[in-house]
Order: structure tokens, then sequence, then C-alpha cells
């Protein structure tokens, strides 16, 4: 079976099952995702890095689908699809959850995923240039950083 297709049935299945989902709105969200590597941890968003480019992929186009599906339209974790993914996806919009998760952690949670949650490593459908493009819109639009 296409694992894209897997992907998507598990999802459904997971909405169906949960019957109350806690707002992935909540602010601050403890996580204790894994840190990066230190070299990774401490990137800066590469100063050619697009906003306009991240928010066409962060809405519309990434693949396997748009980063909105879970983490909502807004960054405040609150996706049609999301809602049923425990933990709940990441609220960019929360600044005390924000602070302590650097762009260079950004980037590796995107690039490799984040095990036991629902962020899927998004290394081999993105590049790397098109990963800073979407940090540098969710940092820039929704954290106001």
């Amino acid at each position: 079976m296409n694992k894209k297709l897997i992907i998507a049935l598990t999802i459904v299945a997971g909405m169906m099952v949960t019957t109350t989902a806690q707002a992935g709105g909540k602010c601050p969200q403890p996580r204790k995702t894994k840190s990066a590597p230190a070299n990774i941890a401490k990137l800066a968003i590469p100063g050619g890095a697009d906003a306009a480019v991240g928010k066409t992929l962060y809405q519309k186009s990434a693949k396997p689908m748009a980063c909105k599906m879970c983490h909502g339209a807004k960054g405040d974790g609150n996706g049609k699809l999301g809602k049923a993914l425990k933990p709940n996806p990441r609220n960019f919009t929360c600044q005390d959850t924000m602070a302590d998760v650097s762009p260079g952690q950004m980037f590796w949670i995107i690039k490799n995923g984040s095990k036991g949650t629902g962020m899927t490593a998004h290394g081999k459908s993105l590049s790397d240039k098109d990963i800073w493009n979407v940090i540098k819109y969710v940092r820039t639009d929704f954290l106001k950083e």
C-alpha cells in the first residue's frame, strides 16, 4: 500500500478513535522533545530565507501535506488533523513554549521528525532551503521575532 495512503488512513483512524482532543493552542506546552545536536541547535535562520516562500509551503504545498493541516492556519496547533494527535502539534504562537526552541532545533525536527509525536520527517520532501523558508515564516508571522 502507498506510504502516503497509510499515513492518511492512520490519521483518519486516530481522529475517529479520539473522542476528546485537547486544544493544541495550550500555552505553554510542556515537551520532552529530543534536542538537536549542538552544532545544529545553535544555527540561525540564513539571511536568504524567504518568509513568503515559507508561507506558501506552510499553508498550501508542503508534502506529504501542508503544515497547516496539523499546526493550524494561524500556527496555534489547532489544525484539522492535529486535533487528533497526542501530544498536540506545537503551538508556534506561544512565546513561553517557543522561547526554548531555537531555529536550529526547528530545522532538526522538520528535517528528521520528532519521535513519539505526529511530526514526521520532511527531509526527503523539502530541501534544506525550503525548511529554512518555513521556519522564517513561522518565526516572523506567528512568533513575531
